[in-house]
């Protein structure tokens, strides 16, 4: 399996008259479902879409990583098209302000008062487009958001939809005009999912589909139809919350999490809050692979994609080319597994 992203099976789908057949579906099938829409446009990636899948069952968010033109925005944005969601993308770049995110209280000089214009982020699904190429105050906008599902404006909260869910793209090889995201949001990513690019005959495949005309701006035309809902995420969440994990595999979990305190090639290692997301991610990998109980293998299997980007090298270890995965195999060889 990649080292990157979860790669399991199915879900179910809600009550909609565009889904009459994914409506009889159980909670797996539906995951299935989604993928074989998915599929009618994006080539490959079947990783990184079952990690997008697994983020939406646990509720967590996702930042994808990848270079220019490997389907980072159209695999997200076929992704919406395959759920019955409400779905918004937003391009960041340097001059959006945080009001451009959240949204704004303006005076209405009709009935001479003041009224809250929603912004972009009360929606089910949000893209941030390029999250690292606008400033941290506007970063910011979206941690209250992204931890808690409400936003604060004028001294009133709000709660946003449910569920609510940021995918946020970024390129890792472009740094000029941009901004790093701080570890106070980093942590609060469930996966960072690397987006690679395809294999030579994934990439044939991509060129074929085009030169029969597949327009990557009109997923509706490729035939992609909504096959799951609000109701199947909540209904997969459920059957989630049911997977069982032992003292054993806890206790695993909590090893992984202090062995990255203890590594001397780190000046960060995972929070509480990352063992827990791992925790989360493992049960919900698990009920994806048709099981009802987690294993040591579900936590090895999603352990990179929801730790990575919760880790700080030391500056000379990164000088010498260690990465962060390099250093969770270390520590994934090195804590015994319980049987």
């Amino acid at each position: 399996m990649p080292d990157d992203s979860p790669r399991p099976t199915r879900a179910r789908a809600t009550k909609s008259p565009t889904r009459t057949r994914a409506a009889r579906l159980a909670p797996r099938d539906a995951v299935v479902s989604v993928r074989q829409e998915v599929g009618k446009v994006v080539v490959g990636q079947d990783g990184v879409l079952t990690g997008l899948v697994a983020a939406l069952i646990v509720g967590g968010h996702v930042l994808l990583e990848g270079v220019p033109g490997v389907a980072k925005t159209l695999l997200v944005k076929t992704v919406s098209a395959a759920l019955d969601l409400d779905f918004k993308r937003l391009q960041f770049t340097p001059d959006l302000m945080p009001s451009d995110v959240i949204g704004q209280t303006v005076y209405e000089q009709g009935p001479s008062k003041f009224s809250f214009r929603p912004g972009p982020v009360f929606t089910n699904l949000l893209l941030a487009d390029e999250i690292n190429r606008t400033p941290p105050k506007t970063q910011a906008a979206l941690l209250e958001a992204m931890e808690e599902h409400q936003v604060s404006v004028g001294g009133d909260t709000m709660s946003l939809p449910e569920p609510f869910l940021v995918v946020a793209t970024q390129n890792p090889v472009e740094y000029e005009g941009t901004y790093p995201l701080p570890e106070a949001q980093l942590d609060r990513f469930l996966f960072k999912l690397i987006v690679p690019y395809p294999t030579a005959e994934q990439e044939q495949l991509i060129l074929d589909r085009h030169d029969q005309g597949l327009n990557p701006h009109d997923v509706a035309a490729a035939g992609v139809t909504a096959v799951a809902g609000a109701d199947d995420l909540a209904a997969a969440r459920d059957a989630v919350d049911e997977i069982r994990v032992g003292h054993e595999v806890q206790a695993y979990i909590v090893a992984l999490a202090r062995a990255t305190r203890d590594s001397p090639s780190l000046t960060l290692g995972v929070s509480p809050r990352g063992a827990t997301m791992l925790l989360h991610a493992a049960k919900a990998w698990a009920w994806l692979s048709g099981k009802d109980f987690v294993t040591p293998d579900e936590v090895k299997a999603i352990a990179k994609p929801t730790l990575r980007h919760r880790l700080q090298l030391r500056p000379e270890v990164e000088l010498e080319g260690t990465t962060a995965d390099g250093v969770l195999d270390g520590i994934l060889a090195g804590v015994p597994v319980p049987r």
